[in-house]
């Protein structure tokens, strides 16, 4: 026969107990070890800042030139006005296909995993309540969002910082630096909501991914549409025909994932943008940057949407009605 068990006394739980505001914190945590260890969350964010790179090569050779030559009035005139604001929004608007990889890598599977594996059910049968859990889970995609969206915006700025101070980079805008931040952190807010929610409706994420992108890509094609119909209207406005038509096609363009992160980044950094190495000088028109109120609504209205469709999508067992 066996021998009996020598210790048959309960042994409570000795570990470390977290308060009850901090429980979402190990969902959360989880997220950031997940995104951070993968190494195309890095190839993503670092493929983003190629404008910048580009940008930087570009100002460093007219630097080198203006110093062999020893332009000195020439250099300072050149680098002073230099439209920095439009560079960092060109910057941006070329990261988006970067920021949508991004979002399917951190936010496509958060909940549509939980909801193929049953792992709500683990979740939700601890001390962990809903709140808990969709917290967790969002701050898990916002925060590498947000670090993958900053890496390249930061990197350009330092850049310019240590560089062109003497030119004006700074005393041009002296609140760049909070413009920039509040560029990318509401992006990284809007992407990470309306992902979250996508992901709540599907069992596997890479269906969500693929219904994310699928919405993304068919809403930037709109946007392509009204940008093709805004640029002919440029070209017809001369000839005194009806200029509510690029009205309204430049009002619709923004009406899109990427649009409404490109206006918004118009908004905040307060310009229409410019031609990349030619600045305001050439190249055809910008478009406007929308009111406020017409991309930040949409957003905001987007955003709730995907977190109530999470809300409502997180429970323990599948209500049969």
């Amino acid at each position: 026969m066996p021998e009996p068990i020598a210790d048959l006394s309960y042994r409570t739980y000795s570990g470390s107990h977290l308060a009850v505001g901090s429980r979402w914190l190990v969902i959360a945590r989880m997220g950031w070890r997940t995104a951070f260890k993968k190494k195309s969350f890095w190839v993503f964010s670092g493929f983003a800042a190629w404008y910048y790179l580009v940008m930087i090569a570009f100002l460093y050779v007219i630097e080198q030139l203006d110093i062999t030559r020893r332009a000195g009035p020439m250099a300072e005139q050149f680098f002073g006005n230099v439209p920095w604001k439009d560079h960092f929004l060109t910057g941006f608007t070329y990261g988006q296909i970067m920021w949508l990889s991004l979002s399917l890598l951190v936010g496509a599977g958060a909940i549509a995993n939980d909801n193929g594996t049953n792992a709500l059910l683990v979740y939700l049968s601890k001390p962990c309540r809903k709140v808990d859990y969709l917290l967790g889970k969002w701050m898990g995609g916002f925060v590498p969002l947000l670090v993958g969206m900053a890496i390249p915006t930061a990197f350009f700025y330092l850049y310019g910082l240590l560089n062109f101070r003497e030119y004006g980079f700074v005393s041009n805008d002296p609140w760049l630096g909070m413009r920039l931040l509040a560029m990318v952190t509401v992006a990284a807010v809007f992407q990470t909501s309306v992902i979250l929610g996508v992901s709540s409706l599907f069992n596997q994420g890479r269906m969500a991914g693929a219904a994310y992108a699928a919405a993304f890509f068919l809403l930037t094609f709109f946007s392509f549409l009204m940008f093709i119909a805004w640029s002919v209207s440029q070209g017809t406005r001369r000839h005194h025909a009806n200029p509510q038509l690029g009205d309204i096609a430049e009002r619709l363009y923004h009406l899109s994932f990427d649009g409404l992160q490109i206006g918004w980044a118009k908004v905040v950094l307060g310009t229409d943008g410019s031609a990349p190495f030619v600045g305001k000088a050439g190249g055809m028109p910008q478009m406007h940057a929308p009111p406020p109120a017409f991309v930040l609504v949409p957003m905001a209205l987007l955003s709730l949407v995907g977190i109530a469709l999470a809300w409502r999508r997180i429970r323990a067992v599948e209500v049969v009605k």
